[in-house]
């Protein structure tokens, strides 16, 4: 079983929308029984709300089923509880390191990083891009997906040549 979690800010846009689009990579590659995939927030502000209407948008756009989620921050006593936590930038890492006191395991990596990349996934509840977040959530998901499996990801609609 691979257990994995993604965090963003707020857990509201980026984090769920990783989590949306992971579970979709699982279900196309027939590996739901092989997976725990969650989402959560290194702060507290949107604990309790549905994803943004942004996020949600985007993915039915693209065709990715959006379960139902409420926001939730991530706790110190759940470290343990995951095999990888996927977070979106530089702030969220920042945040992890205060909430989990470390990553004395090395769980904890940037989700850009299994795309071979050391940039930031940027905020669309700042920028207002959510079809720019989905495309970098949407690489690095493969990218991780790959890593963990060490097969090739199934492909994701509307991924569109940078």
């Amino acid at each position: 079983m691979h257990r994995i979690l993604f965090i963003c800010h707020g857990n509201i846009c980026r984090s769920t929308m990783a989590q949306f689009v992971f579970e979709e990579l699982v279900r196309r590659a027939g590996l739901e029984g092989d997976f725990t995939i969650d989402s959560a927030a290194t702060s507290r502000e949107e604990i309790g709300n549905p994803p943004h209407h942004g996020t949600v948008s985007k993915l039915r756009k693209v065709g990715i089923p959006v379960e139902t989620h409420r926001a939730r921050q991530i706790t110190r006593g759940e470290y343990e509880s995951w095999d990888l936590i996927a977070y979106m930038d530089r702030e969220n890492e920042r945040g992890l390191n205060r909430i989990l006191d470390g990553d004395p395991n090395g769980t904890c990596h940037k989700l850009l990083e299994f795309a071979g990349s050391n940039r930031d996934v940027a905020d669309p509840w700042y920028t207002g891009d959510f079809d720019a977040t989905y495309r970098d959530i949407a690489e690095g998901c493969s990218g991780l997906f790959e890593h963990v499996t060490g097969t090739n990801a199934p492909l994701l609609p509307d991924i569109e040549a940078r």
